[in-house]
């Protein structure tokens, strides 16, 4: 059906790409900032911020990175701040992944286009998750989904992305492959990044959340909630060895969600060629890959031109099968 084939399409799509190396530019940010499209605690909070002190310790930016965060629309407010107010900033980048793919494939940023930014590179995938909070009387998956499916009514689930956005997706995923097909059976309740929706789920508003790893994973180490899947192919290693996968449970659900910057639409080309350099001289580097191992990140390595392909075609597969499943018309 059409949720399984988003999910292959985007498994394959999100792991094991390479790169060549973007070209070395003689560029340099003299106030480099990074937007972060949500509020603090979320995955683009997180690329923001890793990245623009991982480039600052790199000694490619010799000024700190100004993060800041402009939530709203998923993605949505930031996207229209860029492309009407500063279209032509050298200094800036905006953290983007496949929640910005959805967006703009479903329509969701009114007049806006993909094709009106500057698709800069990837820094790694983000498997995604569904966890608990660690005192909920749920203790698996399947446990989560009889209940949305026995009692519907009961259950919310909370993300940090729009309603039919890509945190509300992996819930569908999730769902169709335990043989719940009504995407109405989940209520699904949207916040402005993945650390509110954390939040609502520990003040007991909600029974579950659906995120990715690396803004969940904060929250597990501070013991306050419970990874009840990730939706990987296999077990991660390390310190997520412990985190049981959908798939084992007998759900048959991957998703992995794409992790990178864009631009402006009218930055230069001296601009545009110096972040792709950059972005792939630190996703090289011993430090990034230590913060991707660290944080459950799998390799994804696309600059420049390679990369506004893949963006491209993430963008027409996702509208082609929320198509398929009602999302829009």
């Amino acid at each position: 059906m059409a949720i399984n084939s988003l999910r292959a399409a985007l498994a394959v799509a999100a792991l094991g790409l390479s790169a060549g190396a973007a070209t070395a530019q003689d560029f340099t940010p003299e106030q480099p900032e990074c937007i972060a499209p949500a509020n603090p605690g979320g995955g683009w909070d997180f690329t923001c911020r890793q990245v623009g002190r991982t480039l600052q310790d790199l000694g490619l930016i010799t000024a700190t990175m100004q993060v800041v965060n402009l939530a709203g629309g998923g993605g949505g407010a930031a996207y229209a701040e860029v492309v009407n107010e500063r279209n032509d900033d050298d200094d800036l980048i905006v953290a983007a992944s496949t929640a910005t793919a959805t967006r703009l494939a479903q329509g969701a940023y009114p007049g806006n286009t993909m094709d009106e930014v500057r698709w800069i590179g990837s820094v790694g995938a983000d498997y995604g998750v569904i966890a608990v909070a660690a005192d909920s009387d749920i203790q698996d998956l399947t446990g989560l989904l009889d209940m949305i499916r026995d009692t519907p009514e009961n259950v919310a689930v909370a993300g940090g992305s729009a309603v039919g956005g890509w945190d509300h997706l992996k819930v569908l995923i999730a769902t169709s492959a335990y043989g719940i097909d009504d995407p109405r059976a989940v209520r699904y309740i949207a916040f402005d990044g993945g650390g509110e929706a954390v939040t609502q789920l520990l003040a007991g508003s909600v029974q579950a959340f659906t995120g990715d790893l690396s803004e969940a994973i904060g929250f597990v180490e501070s013991g306050d909630i419970r990874v009840i899947a990730v939706l990987s192919p296999e077990r991660l290693s390390g310190e997520f060895a412990d985190f049981p996968t959908a798939r084992e449970q007998g759900v048959d659900a991957i998703g992995a969600n794409w992790r990178g910057f864009y631009g402006p639409g009218d930055m230069s080309d001296e601009a545009y060629n110096g972040w792709a350099s950059m972005i792939d001289t630190l996703y090289a580097s011993d430090e990034w890959q230590q913060i991707m191992t660290d944080n459950g990140l799998a390799p994804l390595d696309l600059q420049g031109e390679e990369f506004q392909a893949f963006v491209a075609d993430s963008v027409a597969q996702i509208e082609s099968i929320s198509r398929e499943i009602g999302i829009i018309q």
